[in-house]
């Protein structure tokens, strides 16, 4: 399927990526493709800052609510069904533009990934099990063995590396190379990434402080009452440390600084992402608190006409 000029709205959590989205949305006759990895969970609302009802009758969402909690959702199955979302807007007579933080959904969409083979579950749950107490320099030493075109990423994705690697005997990086979906054919990206700089990290203390208004650890004490404990939602930043908050393992407070840090951290591992994956030619940086901002990113819609 080609879907030619593709409008990408992304950068680090917390920079106001929604609000300009909205903005374009509702001036333009957009509709909202959301590429976040945890807004796709159901009942993982605050903490995963998904858009209100008011926002969704305002503007077309797709992407959201669509996996229960214990459904481990890949960025190819991402990509797939974002086509689909896509295609669906088109039929709307809206213009679709892509939103979100995940930037291995955006590669997957704009750089089909190869089909994962397929793993024992239980087999997986044991090995996770095994390797969830070893450092990363120790999965590093493992992965430089298994995979060594892998053993500089993150946790995750060494982790990935050693599971795919052990059960299913193959490994990822060739993978990559010898067996790549055609899931999406001739996708232009243009990219409006959203970034306040240094404002960023206060942006992120206020959002998180928001988020514990509206009731996030209310949230999850109901999550805590019907949704297995390994679930893979629960993954999303802050809900792990809210659930030892229920649990009596730590105060408010000290939860409160650990969301923040965490969440600062994953915005810092974004922002490296997006600056060095993505062409510069396809780029516009916006800083949604310059004064210029508004017209900016209207000029950038405009030229993917």
């Amino acid at each position: 399927m080609a879907v030619g000029k593709l409008r990408i709205v992304c950068g680090p959590t917390g920079a106001g990526k929604s609000v300009i989205a909205m903005m374009l949305a509702e001036e333009f006759g957009g509709a909202i493709v959301s590429a976040d990895s945890r807004q796709v969970y159901c009942y993982f609302d605050i903490g995963t800052a998904k858009p209100t009802r008011d926002e969704c009758t305002r503007v077309t969402h797709y992407g959201v609510d669509v996996a229960e909690p214990s459904e481990r959702y890949s960025a190819a199955r991402w990509a797939d069904e974002a086509l689909e979302w896509i295609e669906c807007a088109g039929e709307l007579d809206k213009t679709p533009v892509v939103v979100g933080g995940t930037g291995l959904y955006i590669k997957a969409l704009v750089k089909p990934l190869f089909d994962a083979p397929n793993m024992d579950p239980i087999a997986r749950s044991r090995l996770e099990a095994q390797l969830a107490e070893k450092s990363v320099g120790e999965l590093r030493r493992w992965c430089e063995v298994l995979d060594p075109a892998r053993a500089h990423l993150g946790r995750t994705q060494l982790l990935r590396s050693i599971e795919t690697a052990l059960l299913a005997g193959a490994r990822i990086s060739e993978l990559h190379e010898t067996h790549r979906t055609t899931v999406v054919a001739d996708v232009q990206p243009m990219y409006l990434v959203v970034d306040p700089e240094d404002a960023l990290a206060s942006q992120i203390e206020q959002r998180v402080d928001r988020m514990l208004e509206r009731g996030w650890v209310a949230e999850v004490e109901r999550l805590m009452a019907r949704v297995s404990t390994d679930a893979p939602a629960w993954k999303a930043s802050g809900y792990m440390a809210i659930r030892e908050h229920v649990a009596g393992k730590t105060g408010l407070s000290t939860t409160r600084e650990r969301i923040i840090i965490e969440t600062r951290q994953y915005a810092k591992r974004q922002r490296t992402w997006f600056r060095h994956q993505l062409p510069a030619d396809a780029v516009t940086k916006l800083n949604p608190l310059d004064s210029r901002a508004g017209a900016i990113a209207r000029e950038w819609w405009e030229r993917a006409e």
